[in-house]
């Protein structure tokens, strides 16, 4: 008799055993569902926000109708950009790339790091002319900053100058001011870091022409790629900057040479 009972409870224990077994792989299949479904759902949202991302980078259908029309004595749809934003001060476009901006000067360079022309917050920030310009594009040298996007929006065909083919390829540009068009002609692309002095530091009164001619030696001497334009230290120049992927404080610099069109000073 007690065998007969011990062989019960040794059942009970068995068939207990049996359904907490089954117990605990049914709940480690849903969890491992949930697991899956969390990921993917994750997963579609990095792709859904990587794209949103990068789309936003170039500019909408509702901004580029305020792009200045090319061979316009002056260029009032400036106006209009400025009534959405003040700190707008020209539109920057470099011929058959994706360079193709409004340009912004904020109080300071990290103002549109982060922040699109509309002053919302944007992780591709906006083309922005460095604080210590001036927003007339006055001064001798003239740097404006970009983000490095990989699908070619803001400045990321800046880093395709460096080769080559697509130097000779791509030679001008235009900048539009309120009150008159200047003609960019692209003469040197520049690999270097964000601690180079000569690149990034401010020139501007008294030794301008000094300063000026040494940045241009600079530049000619570290180019990657460079063609005589006949640039001197008496020239407007425009320089756009931007990250090199290969390198963690890597730069990619393109130098252009700004002529006047047209406008009430030419």
């Amino acid at each position: 008799m007690q065998n007969v009972d011990a062989e019960a409870s040794d059942s009970r224990r068995i068939t207990i055993a049996e359904k907490l077994l089954r117990f605990a792989n049914r709940a480690l299949s849903i969890f491992a569902a949930c697991l899956m479904a969390v990921l993917f759902l994750y997963g579609g949202y990095s792709l859904w926000d990587t794209w949103r991302i990068y789309h936003s980078a170039f500019v909408d259908d509702e901004l580029m109708k305020l792009k200045p029309v090319k061979g316009e004595d002056t260029n009032p749809s400036l106006q209009d950009l400025q009534n959405i934003n003040a700190d707008v001060c020209a539109w920057l476009t470099i011929d058959d790339t994706s360079i193709d901006y409004p340009v912004v000067r904020g109080k300071d360079d990290m103002e549109y790091v982060n922040k699109d022309v509309y002053g919302n917050f944007a992780l591709s920030g906006s083309v922005f002319l460095r604080s210590a310009n001036q927003p007339d594009f006055s001064d001798p040298y003239n740097l404006i900053y970009g983000h490095h996007m990989s699908n070619g929006a803001m400045f990321g065909d800046v880093v395709e100058f460096t080769d080559e083919a697509y130097f000779a390829a791509h030679q001008t540009g235009t900048l539009y001011l309120p009150e008159e068009t200047r003609a960019i002609t692209i003469f040197a692309c520049v690999e270097t870091d964000a601690t180079d002095s000569q690149i990034y530091g401010y020139i501007a009164e008294p030794d301008t022409a000094g300063l000026m001619q040494q940045l241009l030696a600079y530049v000619q001497e570290h180019a990657v790629q460079y063609r005589d334009v006949g640039v001197t230290a008496d020239d407007s120049i425009v320089a756009l900057s931007t990250c090199a992927e290969s390198a963690t404080n890597g730069r990619v610099v393109l130098f252009g040479k700004m002529e006047r069109r047209c406008g009430r000073n030419t």
